[in-house]
């Protein structure tokens, strides 16, 4: 593998923009699945839950992990104190503005399609903001947001760590390990461990202060992206083996899509079920193993295009969930169709956040800071920033 640590990672910028192009999909496909959300379609079935299973598992491990990586390269070019200031900022003020401004929407439509309020946006919101009346209707919370919540938490509690990982050198035999074909079983072990310890006993709720499951999780996959950012034999044990994970990425999911369409038939706790449910683990850490490959070998360079989503993409994570219900409740009284309606959310969410990225966030300095954006245009840089 061709990775230095003194240039851009475009590598790792691209997958973070195809990552989160893929969360946005994701949800728009939740309007529409048999599974619990916000606000259902008219048209809802189970005809994505198939790709939406092969998506579930690794998405948001991708996410923390390519976080912990971007965390790493960016604390070793400033002081903590700077490092940290500059992030909680970059964070928290995206995530106070969401939770006031950009999600209410959400909450307010998912309490009025379940009946619990009566029609009227703005009496919903006075309630959701009145602190006096302690939340009766709805608290103010930050639904999708949470893994910014997350980050914001992990980054904090790891610059402490990230002075001792300056000095400590990893010990040959473990850099050996990486270089080796088991890269991709050794980092999985764990997350295994995890499924039926943590899992079982702490199921995910992403409130933070509430979700000790999700912490370990969630964590843990930060962690290997601090750990393995900078670490040579690691990205040269994912170079020469990310076929070998791929083909196991392949196999698994086509074994395991079967299995979770006909979950239900299977024994509860039965030898089937646990070597399921392993397999599934297993499946999250060699699709993102494979995804490293891929990038490092077909997209480690850079491009207009790139420069532009890199900064694009958090705006519209930001945006796209309130877009998604607030098209799909316009578009529902309609029934326009299913195939019609999906690509009107769809196209409609991606178009209305290009707009506003585009005309409004981007070129007004009042908003950038709002969205996650540095203030100057120009200073804008990509997340997997080239070292010092």
């Amino acid at each position: 593998m061709n990775t230095s640590f003194t240039s851009r990672r475009y590598d790792l910028d691209w997958l973070r923009v195809i990552a989160f192009g893929l969360l946005i999909f994701y949800h728009v496909g939740m309007y529409y699945v048999t599974w619990g959300w916000h606000v259902k379609s008219p048209y809802e079935s189970t005809f994505l839950e198939p790709f939406m299973m092969l998506l579930n598992p690794w998405r948001l491990p991708l996410l923390f992990v390519i976080s912990g990586i971007a965390v790493r390269y960016a604390a070793d070019k400033v002081a903590a104190g700077g490092f940290a200031w500059s992030r909680f900022k970059r964070l928290m003020i995206p995530l106070l503005f969401g939770s006031f401004f950009i999600v209410p929407p959400q909450t307010y439509f998912e309490l009025l399609h379940g009946g619990v309020i009566e029609p009227g946006y703005w009496s919903f919101y006075k309630l959701y903001v009145d602190f006096g009346r302690h939340w009766e209707v709805a608290t103010p919370t930050y639904n999708h947001l949470w893994y910014v919540m997350y980050v914001l938490i992990y980054t904090m509690l790891a610059i402490p760590l990230l002075a001792v990982m300056r000095r400590v050198r990893m010990p040959t035999s473990i850099s050996r390990v990486l270089a080796s074909p088991l890269i991709v079983v050794l980092p999985v072990l764990p997350f295994i461990f995890y499924r039926f310890t943590v899992d079982m006993q702490y199921p995910e709720t992403h409130d933070f202060m509430n979700d000790p499951g999700g912490h370990i999780r969630y964590g843990s996959w930060f962690l290997l992206g601090l750990l393995c950012a900078k670490s040579g034999h690691f990205w040269a044990g994912i170079g020469k083996h990310w076929k070998l994970a791929l083909g196991a990425a392949v196999l698994t999911g086509g074994v395991l899509t079967p299995v979770w369409l006909n979950w239900d038939a299977l024994v509860v706790d039965s030898a089937q079920m646990q070597i399921a449910r392993a397999a599934r683990v297993a499946y999250m850490w060699w699709v993102i193993a494979a995804l490293f490959g891929v990038a490092e070998k077909y997209l480690n360079r850079p491009s207009p295009a790139l420069s532009y989503l890199t900064e694009a993409v958090f705006p519209y994570y930001i945006l796209h969930q309130t877009v998604i219900i607030l098209i799909g409740v316009a578009l529902a009284p309609y029934l326009i169709g299913a195939v019609p309606e999906f690509l009107m959310v769809m196209l409609g969410t991606a178009g209305c956040c290009a707009v506003l990225h585009e005309y409004a966030i981007r070129r007004v300095a009042i908003l950038r800071p709002l969205f996650g954006l540095k203030s100057d245009r120009a200073g804008a840089v990509s997340l997997a920033n080239k070292t010092a």
